[in-house]
């Protein structure tokens, strides 16, 4: 197969027959973008191409003035010769993997992908090709995720329990696709759920998508009433979902007596959790985990792949020994990122905590130098 079906250069993957990019780095003329997480979606290109389940929450990454065309799952268009169609990667609300064919040859780009479904995101299907570039963020044998029914099970007996001893529950996830997985999986009749101003509008549009997710109630609007009308705020037996940059926050704080957990695949080693001095960590990842990497890679049927975030070199060398043509691609995509790191930046370029976070402080009259 000819590399020049796909190549990486300085700016991402681009197909040089097609003349467009799949989730490049650098502001490019054309992008085709495989879901909304700001590591793929980038802010500053002149058109891109997503699902039309995706294209609400790149909306809401990306801003109004953003062009930003759709094209159904399965449903192919052509450019330059060029055949593209976008497949599910059951990722998040969206998610695409990019299926490139040209002249007999096809080339998939998978962006980040997990193989077990659920009920906020259509699920992974393999697409037969030639040259598959996965990603590879949990790509070491210790990461093999329990079923997401149990995890949730374990986290409504963590509230339950935080309930009954005067607690608000705290669950630090990304405000795209984890919370919003999250939220499906609660039990809401254990108490009310309130959600971080990052968390709100990313749920509207899951809601505008036909997901159901159980009723929030977004913490500013809750703050910003209570003080309209005198009253005193009781966050005991609450869930509250916010993104990690939240921990240890003013905005965090109003919530004590609290319990805090993060919701990620990360937790499944638990000096990750003892190093953010976290009281609980759940493991679920939006990410394939080793035996998903390795079922999902086996069912494209490609003689090459090319490994992006994560352990890359660890699964090149195991997909190496198993005599497929596998190697690691530098790029500039994270994967899951740890409880510590940032939030991901809106398409004014600031995180998404410190926007909305803000603006529940002001609302709730809080000095942040002060508290």
């Amino acid at each position: 197969m000819s590399t020049d079906l796909l190549i990486r250069d300085e700016r991402g993957f681009y197909c040089p027959p097609g003349d467009f990019y799949v989730d490049p780095w650098r502001p490019v003329e054309r992008a085709i973008i495989t879901h909304a997480h700001s590591d793929h979606a980038r802010w500053g290109h002149r058109q891109y191409l997503t699902t039309p389940e995706g294209a609400g929450v790149l909306r809401v990454r990306m801003g109004p003035a953003a062009q930003i065309d759709t094209v159904a799952y399965g449903r192919s268009i052509e450019r330059n010769g060029v055949r593209i169609s976008l497949h599910p990667a059951g990722h998040v609300l969206g998610s695409a993997q990019v299926r490139i064919q040209h002249r007999g040859q096809v080339a998939v780009v998978s962006g980040d992908y997990k193989t077990e479904a659920d009920a906020t995101s259509t699920p992974f299907e393999p697409v037969r090709c030639h040259l598959f570039v996965s990603e590879s963020t949990f790509a070491l044998p210790i990461y093999r995720w329990k079923p997401q029914s149990a995890i949730f099970d374990d986290i409504n007996r963590w509230w339950s329990a935080n309930a009954a001893r005067g607690l608000a529950s705290v669950l630090l996830a990304y405000s795209l696709g984890k919370s919003q997985r999250i939220l499906a999986g609660l039990d809401s009749s254990i108490g009310p759920i309130y959600v971080h101003g990052a968390v709100e509008p990313l749920n509207a549009a899951y809601r505008r998508s036909g997901i159901r997710l159980p009723r929030t109630e977004y913490v500013g609007e809750t703050v910003k009433s209570a003080k309209s009308t005198g009253s005193r705020l009781a966050w005991a037996g609450s869930m509250i979902v916010a993104p990690p940059s939240a921990m240890g926050t003013p905005w965090m704080r109003r919530f004590q007596p609290l319990s805090a957990a993060f919701v990620s695949g990360w937790m499944t080693i638990r000096g990750t959790r003892r190093r953010q001095s976290l009281d609980k960590g759940f493991a679920l990842s939006d990410h394939a985990d080793w035996p998903g990497l390795l079922s999902a890679i086996a069912a494209t049927g490609a003689e090459r792949v090319w490994l992006t975030h994560g352990y890359s070199a660890v699964l090149a060398r195991h997909l190496t020994h198993m005599g497929l043509d596998a190697r690691s691609i530098d790029t500039q995509f994270r994967g899951e990122a740890d409880v510590a790191d940032a939030d991901e930046p809106t398409a004014t370029g600031q995180p998404e905590a410190e926007v909305a976070g803000a603006a529940e402080v002001e609302e709730s009259g809080e000095d942040v130098a002060a508290s």
